[in-house]
């Protein structure tokens, strides 16, 4: 026990360690990507709050706001800015960029390939959104496709940060020297995150010495408390590595351990110009220009990566062990989906849903498949979609290529579970 509290120590320090890294890479650059003020995260919220007040439904300001409340580490404020945003224009790619951006800020690197697929579909450069999709892919173990995603986002709004991610990718795949070879740029300003990055490059190569010395010149005094993290650091699994140094998150005693929850950030109320603990139960409010009653307090300790990931376009793919510690894989009724197919041979439904999405495994990636079974017939869909509109955008992303689809809503009669529980 006393190990395992000790392991979550190290984890807080090297979870602030690994923010850091984002945070301070090239401020003029990072700021770039949710203001266009040379200014902080959190005077950049407050600012983009207040204007919210007098237009709740400001695109740019939404998405601006999203973007500042996922640069200060409160992914869960950040997931409500988005999930305005893309109801005021469903047709941007940028909500669905930013809910991938949450995603991987909450762990759900497999969840967050949808949206940012769909970021894509909109018509997003990879360039915009590569800083964060190269860390889901390094957080699944396929670091050429992080590295390549990394490279593209080098020249965006994101590149220093894309930068310190792509060293430490190196490091995790082997190649120290071109790990450090792509930190030289900001080595060279004397960057503090491209600092700590060096350490944890270091590390990932086996020269614990060294990450020990360079993270202590980061982060003075710590050295002794992160070194058990740092020896360890080698011998982890791929995606292991890039979950520790990105995210502070690493294994114990074969379970994930989260070494940190995002705090509770204080945002000024529009109304009183006080400051609250106002997250996302609070956005409603804020957007209406109304002084929000503060939550009630969180459980102590509360992990963060418990909350249920907020989905904006369609569902991210449901877990097999979330159905089961559900305990109920029906859906509330009159839900939209999409149908693929239908009939009475419902062991046919998986070989058909794998040709379909060997049409697009780009377009797929993230769809879980369902069957729905009626008293007359059986069916394989997808879904379920927050609306119409979004079902349609999904149809008409799948007419091209070839696959027709029917939008359908269930009754309360109809059984849907997840394709191959049935």
């Amino acid at each position: 026990m006393r190990d395992f509290l000790q392991m979550k120590v190290v984890g807080a320090l090297l979870a602030c360690a690994a923010a850091s890294v984002a945070l301070t890479a090239a401020p003029a650059a990072a700021q770039g990507s949710y203001s266009p003020y040379n200014e902080t995260a959190s005077t950049a919220l407050a600012r983009y709050v207040h204007t919210l007040a007098d237009d709740p439904k400001s695109f740019s300001d939404l998405i601006g706001a999203g973007r500042a409340a996922l640069e200060l580490g409160d992914a869960q404020a950040a997931a409500g800015f988005f999930a305005r945003a893309d109801e005021v224009n469903p047709r941007s790619p940028l909500p669905q960029a930013g809910m991938g951006a949450v995603s991987v800020a909450n762990g759900d690197a497999k969840g967050s390939l949808a949206y940012f697929n769909r970021a894509k579909q909109l018509g997003a450069p990879v360039s915009t959104f590569g800083a964060d999709r190269g860390l889901a892919y390094d957080l699944l173990g396929r670091q050429a496709e992080a590295q390549a995603d990394y490279r593209a986002a080098l020249d965006g709004a994101d590149g220093d940060t894309a930068r310190c991610r792509l060293a430490m990718s190196l490091a995790i795949s082997g190649d120290k020297a071109g790990a450090l070879q792509a930190l030289a740029p900001l080595m060279a300003k004397g960057d503090a995150g491209a600092g700590r990055a060096r350490a944890f490059v270091l590390a990932l190569s086996g020269d614990s010495n060294g990450a020990m010395i360079a993270i202590d010149a980061a982060m003075p005094g710590s050295w002794a408390r992160v070194a058990p993290f740092l020896q360890r650091l080698p011998g982890l699994q791929a995606g292991q590595k890039a979950a520790a140094v990105n995210l502070g998150i690493f294994p114990d005693s074969g379970d994930t351990a989260y070494a940190y929850a995002a705090p509770t950030r204080s945002y000024p109320s529009p109304s009183t110009g006080q400051t609250g603990s106002d997250r996302l139960a609070g956005i409603d409010d804020i957007l209406r220009g109304t002084p929000a009653a503060p939550p009630p307090p969180p459980a102590a300790q509360q992990p963060s990566w418990q909350a249920a990931p907020v989905q904006v376009a369609y569902s991210a793919p449901v877990r097999r062990e979330q159905i089961q510690q559900q305990n109920a894989t029906q859906p509330p009724p009159h839900k939209i989906w999409l149908q693929l197919a239908s009939g009475q041979n419902v062991d046919a439904f998986s070989s058909q849903f794998q040709r379909l999405k060997s049409k697009s495994r780009e377009l797929f990636d993230g769809i879980q498949g369902y069957v729905a079974k009626s008293p007359d017939r059986a069916r394989l869909v997808i879904g379920p979609f927050r609306n119409t509109s979004d079902a349609e955008i999904f149809a008409d992303d799948l007419e091209t290529v070839d696959i027709t689809s029917v939008r359908w809503s269930n009754s309360e009669s109809d059984q849907i579970v997840p394709l191959g529980t049935e």
